[in-house]
């Protein structure tokens, strides 16, 4: 179970999910009806760990809009609402900010910036941000401009060969990252301690971290063997369907401390 108070905000996978948008992987038939499935077992397994989950209703003419963390970086005083780097995304925000606008106020990342929540890996005080086709360097900036009176810094990374910095990297907490070094230049990290994933699972690195327990699809069996071994109670889920969309198991919820009621 969670130490502090979490909510979940999701979004019920589209219809057209199978319309999504693709970066780096060939489009191959989705079965929307189990990604549907899918993403409700995603939830109870959220809801497991004691966090409470806001489903919002699918958005049908928004295919990726399942992706909720992509419109948002949520921090303990703030919401920052991105401007995705994909266009046809970007009918993706009214709707989720005005969800979010319940438990925080918002501001908003503006032309010419680009930034995608999933290039935003947090650590401590320290955002890093992917430097990505989805995050420019104005919206890098922008996102500094914000955060930088409330404590925080940003800090920029390098990424190839895949969508997102969490495509390549996450924090597993314990000053430790889950990586694929292929994908991303680890030097900005400094001393964090970096456990590398399976060599032929070169997508896993991205999992979901709630306290001491790791959310991972269930495709990467032997990463879940590395973490388990690390000493991290893991939790194999199948996203077999979502997976693709390129789907993370970070992208599909904004998750957010709360105060206590």
């Amino acid at each position: 179970m969670v130490s502090m108070p979490l909510r979940a905000i999701t979004r019920a996978v589209s219809p057209s999910l199978k319309d999504c948008q693709l970066a780096f992987m060939e489009r191959r038939p989705i079965d929307v009806a189990k990604a549907i499935t899918q993403h409700q077992q995603y939830e109870e397994c959220l809801r497991s760990l004691g966090i409470v989950v806001v489903s919002l209703p699918a958005l049908p003419d928004l295919p990726d809009a399942v992706f909720v963390e992509d419109p948002a970086i949520l921090l303990d005083e703030v919401a920052i609402m991105t401007r995705m780097g994909a266009e046809s995304r970007r009918g993706e925000s009214a709707s989720l900010a005005e969800a979010i606008a319940r438990f925080r106020p918002l501001h908003w990342i503006t032309e010419p910036g680009t930034l995608e929540g999933g290039d935003v890996v947090r650590i401590g005080s320290t955002l890093f941000v992917g430097r990505s086709t989805r995050s420019n360097d104005a919206g890098i900036a922008q996102l500094a401009g914000e955060v930088t009176p409330l404590g925080y810094r940003v800090q920029s990374a390098e990424i190839q060969g895949c969508l997102h910095l969490k495509s390549a990297c996450t924090y597993l907490g314990r000053d430790a990252l889950l990586a694929n070094r292929a994908w991303v230049d680890m030097r900005p990290f400094g001393r964090a301690r970096v456990i590398d994933v399976a060599p032929d699972e070169p997508a896993a690195a991205d999992v979901l971290a709630i306290d001491d327990t790791i959310i991972i699809p269930a495709s990467f069996p032997k990463t879940a063997r590395i973490l388990d071994r690390a000493g991290w109670h893991v939790l194999p889920i199948d996203v077999s369907e979502l997976q693709k969309a390129e789907a993370g198991v970070t992208c599909m919820s904004v998750i957010f401390t709360v105060a206590d009621s």
